[in-house]
């Protein structure tokens, strides 16, 4: 690993080799060559978010773009539970700061979540450049974090939708948890982490080919509505306490997700 990370296009590092000649140019190759400054015979590191990391050799350096050839090859197995943060929109750009160290601890997944009593509000004309800017956080956080594995930003859902898509896991044959972080939990959340592993063993959904899924469910600055708790539940959500304080929306998804990954032995 070097001390230089950036980002290919997706599928870029398939079938690469020691000796592979890679071009990388665009946004991150003028970030690259103009921004760091990297120069012929520098070490750094590609990475195209499939897991595969080529430590690579700059062998040329034009103005906005570079030519390297690949050294070393790693490549990193995903973790057999997966996890998502669904992360209420948030005023103060809260909900990115949550998004950025979730990416840099380890989150494979995130989702923003339109709650009722957000006071942050996607309107249609402002969705797509508003995923666009999260999509943005989620890759500076990668490079920052030198991860392999690009988390996926899936679209934006109201409350309602999300209740329509727990509904839908619960019946996918796929072991899925979602956990609401919220006071009115009365187990905490590694009580309901345990009973869950404990009654889904993670060895017999690798060896069936299955990879488990658990979401964490964080509200906004106003809370989670008695009413959106209701729905969550009804769909099969369960409700977990995180410790005996009020954590601000941009910290307790990443104070959540450490302990998850703790749990399951990912750290």
């Amino acid at each position: 690993m070097s001390n230089q990370c950036f980002f290919l296009p997706a599928g870029e590092l398939a079938g690469a080799r020691t000796g592979t000649e890679l071009h990388l140019d665009g946004p991150e190759g003028h970030h690259a060559v103009t921004v760091k400054r990297v120069r012929a015979g520098e070490m750094i590191d590609l990475v195209d978010g499939s897991g595969v990391r080529a430590v690579a050799e700059v062998t040329d350096t034009q103005k906005s773009a570079l030519d390297a050839i690949v050294r070393a090859l790693e490549v990193e197995a995903a973790a057999p539970v997966g996890i998502t943060l669904i992360q209420a929109l948030a005023k103060g750009d809260r909900d990115l700061q949550a998004v950025e160290s979730a990416v840099e601890l380890g989150i494979d997944a995130v989702r923003p979540w339109q709650s009722d009593r957000a006071i942050v509000r996607w309107n249609e004309a402002k969705a797509a450049k508003a995923l666009a800017k999260w999509e943005s956080t989620v890759l500076a956080a990668l490079k920052q974090s030198r991860r392999t594995f690009l988390p996926e930003v899936r679209p934006m859902l109201t409350s309602s939708g999300l209740a329509q898509d727990f509904a839908a896991r619960a019946t996918s044959g796929v072991p899925t948890l979602v956990i609401v972080l919220h006071e009115a939990g009365t187990d905490s959340l590694a009580a309901v982490v345990t009973q869950w592993l404990q009654a889904n063993p993670v060895a017999e959904s690798t060896a069936a080919g299955v990879r488990p899924e658990i979401a964490l469910v964080v509200g906004p600055e106003g809370g989670i509505s008695d009413a959106e708790l209701q729905k969550f539940t009804a769909a099969g959500a369960k409700v977990a306490l995180l410790g005996s304080h009020v954590l601000r929306a941009s910290t307790a998804g990443p104070a959540a997700l450490v302990l998850v990954r703790h749990l399951l032995g990912q750290l």
